[in-house]
């Protein structure tokens, strides 16, 4: 089994953190709530996929809440929605509907970068706890779509997993390259990297090209 380098998942980490902070805090202005709210939206979808990864592999208390670099990097996020906020609300008295489709791409490519590098740490972490294969892909794919489906609940909207858009698709392969290069004993810095890449390029190819999972075909009238 080899061990990806320590520095390496924190880096992983405080980037995904980061992004999904600001995605949740962004969702938060969408939605209108207060800057509590806001707050709220951006802690619990920066850390939510880590702290449920963290319970999963009984590595507790999680680094999410213990770990300094974690709620620095909260609060920094915090204080860029922040400075965001006078360019939405120009947006916003200017054409409503520009508004909200602006922050809906930018909250879509924000979680796809989030999405990469959480897939990638978590089964990374997974594997370097020693957990089985399987079970490393599982956790590569909650701690990536964990935080941002806590912040869709608390809003009231359908998860984005949950809805026919290829999302968790991409975490899961991101997960299985670093499962197949431990396999192989080749698990490192670079390898990181490249399956955080490709999770990331093919979720920006699904919003670009509207790709969507297949769904059951429909027979007969609807319940």
């Amino acid at each position: 089994m080899t061990v990806p380098p320590e520095h390496a998942l924190l880096a992983l980490d405080v980037v995904g953190i980061f992004v999904f902070a600001i995605s949740g805090g962004l969702v938060g202005i969408r939605a209108r709530l207060d800057l509590f709210g806001i707050a709220v939206l951006a802690w619990v979808t920066g850390l939510g996929g880590g702290i449920i990864r963290d319970v999963f592999l009984g590595d507790v208390p999680p680094v999410g809440i213990s770990n300094p670099w974690y709620a620095a990097t909260v609060l920094a996020a915090g204080v860029v929605v922040v400075l965001l906020l006078p360019r939405l609300r120009e947006l916003r008295r200017r054409n409503p509907d520009v508004r909200l489709g602006y922050i809906t791409r930018l909250v879509k490519y924000l979680d796809a970068v989030g999405l990469a590098v959480f897939a990638v740490s978590g089964a990374a972490k997974a594997v370097e706890l020693g957990a089985p294969p399987l079970a490393c892909v599982f956790v590569g794919g909650i701690t990536a779509v964990g935080g941002g489906a806590l912040r869709d609940v608390l809003v009231g909207q359908v998860p984005e997993v949950l809805r026919r858009e290829v999302y968790a698709v991409p975490a899961v392969l991101g997960a299985v390259l670093v499962v197949v290069a431990d396999a192989f004993d080749v698990l490192g810095l670079p390898v990181l990297v490249l399956a955080a890449v490709s999770v990331f390029v093919v979720r920006v190819a699904a919003i670009t090209l509207d790709l969507n999972v297949p769904t059951p075909r429909q027979t007969g009238a609807n319940p």
